[in-house]
């Protein structure tokens, strides 16, 4: 146990975790102070995995069921990052609709337990245990807002059809677990000259359950509704936080146990990728809401990031990484935007509300034209150079049919991105929404804004951060 050190950043939240519980018992009115204190706890493990794991070449824990390396290191600091970031921004948002209750940051702070969790497992059933710990949390988070009809028909889709898939991916691990005697990665790894076709079965079931939580095509339909339902503040946390957890272990599922097996998952994935692109952008265009626009878009943007992973090389799986990290910057930018969308304490959401928001909110207009540019690949800003990675990746391995469907898919969804624009500068403008937001709304808004323009300034920072990950 001489290495538990490294488990630490899991061990301080669980405590931290129950503390808090402790503390909003015995304190009243403590919404306010553990919302402050549960925002320096993600500051507080993200340094501890910087001080502890980044440096940390691959390390087994707990009879090899834990890995800890630069891949889990790095995608667990972006997680905590962008789940603090959710957490700040969100607190003027949660007290117009009454409820800045404690439960809301105990309930982020589970969440990103479960995804911490399962970025780090090396094992079925751990990977399982945190893929629930999540799951149980973002449950009760979409149904926060109690008030709304909308709110509670979103979590309980959400529940039911998560719990379908959580049933299809058990079976798929038990399948595996059947053929080859074992949950850990490692050891299946060893175990595949046997019964190779018959663990297709069990792949194709985990593939499902795990195509699910990032809303890959077909099994996306709960997310617009979800979406659109829950509160802004939590979808913001869905289109951001568990597709990072989820995409670390598609690579970790795909690229340790069954690199061998690439024929048989790798058509599974390039049809994940083409459905989802094309359906995301096509879907997209006849949206009103612009939170189920985000949906679709989401479900579209997903596709690329699986592009890379189709690939079956190290500079794939980068380039999907890159991409995820670029997607939550974009989407932080986005939903800043969306907060500020309020007029007497009443927040909008429909595409119309943007109307003529340039004469009115010119900086607010620049901000969300420069992320919308970014969002549909326009250069030279940062959402160019995501998909420029991804494209010369698959590029790389002579998958052109694949980049041809990304590209096409990539100037259909322009269509959607521009009619926004479209609307903000040209349509006739409507009452001027409030500007007394928070300072973290506005500095998150001007960062992720700065950040998406001058990125090609320095695009090698993040390439050189990245390309310390090797699977393979």
């Amino acid at each position: 146990m001489s290495n538990l050190e490294l488990v630490f950043p899991e061990i301080f939240l669980s405590l931290s975790i129950m503390f808090l519980l402790i503390l909003g018992v015995f304190k009243k009115d403590s919404s306010k102070l553990i919302q402050n204190i549960s925002s320096i706890i993600l500051l507080v493990t993200a340094v501890i995995i910087v001080n502890e794991t980044l440096g940390i070449k691959q390390t087994f824990l707990f009879n090899g069921s834990i890995i800890i390396d630069y891949l889990s290191s790095f995608m667990k600091i972006v997680t905590l990052l962008a789940a603090f970031l959710v957490l700040v921004i969100s607190s003027n948002y949660l007290k117009t609709f009454k409820i800045f209750k404690i439960e809301y940051p105990i309930l982020i702070l589970s969440s990103v337990l479960g995804m911490l969790v399962m970025i780090s497992s090396n094992d079925l059933i751990v990977f399982y245990m945190g893929l629930e710990l999540q799951s149980l949390a973002l449950y009760v988070l979409a149904t926060f807002n109690r008030d709304q009809l909308k709110s509670s028909e979103a979590g309980l889709k959400y529940f039911v059809l998560s719990a379908l898939s959580s049933g299809l991916l058990l079976y798929g691990c038990s399948l595996i677990y059947g053929f080859t005697g074992s949950t850990n990665f490692n050891l299946i790894a060893n175990q595949l000259d046997n019964d190779q076709y018959a663990l297709t079965f069990g792949i194709v079931f985990i593939l499902v359950g795990l195509a699910f939580k990032i809303s890959a095509v077909p099994f996306h339909m709960w997310a617009p509704d979800v979406y659109e339902g829950s509160p802004t503040s939590v979808t913001l946390f869905f289109t951001m936080v568990p597709k990072v957890a989820a995409l670390t272990v598609f690579i970790r599922f795909l690229y340790v146990p069954f690199l061998n097996l690439i024929d048989q998952w790798q058509m599974i994935i390039i049809f994940l990728s083409i459905a989802s692109m094309l359906f995301g952008a096509v879907a997209a265009i006849g949206q009103t809401n612009l939170k189920r626009l985000i949906a679709y878009s989401s479900i579209s943007h997903i596709g690329y990031a699986l592009a890379g992973l189709a690939t079956g090389s190290n500079a794939g799986i980068q380039s999907s990484v890159i991409y995820i990290t670029i997607y939550i910057l974009m989407n932080l930018g986005l939903f800043s935007c969306l907060l500020m969308m309020k007029r007497n304490n009443e927040y909008f959401e429909s595409i119309e509300d943007l109307s003529g928001l340039s004469k009115n909110h010119p900086l607010l207009s620049l901000s969300l034209l420069i992320i919308l540019f970014s969002l549909a690949g326009i250069p030279p800003l940062a959402g160019f150079f995501a998909k420029f990675y991804i494209f010369k990746s698959v590029l790389e391995q002579s998958m052109f049919f694949l980049a041809i469907v990304g590209l096409l898919s990539t100037v259909v969804a322009a269509f959607y991105y521009l009619r926004i624009i479209k609307i903000m500068y040209f349509d006739k403008e409507k009452d001027k929404y409030d500007t007394d937001h928070s300072l973290w709304l506005k500095l998150s808004l001007t960062a992720s804004t700065l950040l998406i323009l001058i990125y090609f300034l320095f695009p090698s920072q993040l390439i050189e951060v990245v390309s310390r990950i090797n699977i393979i």
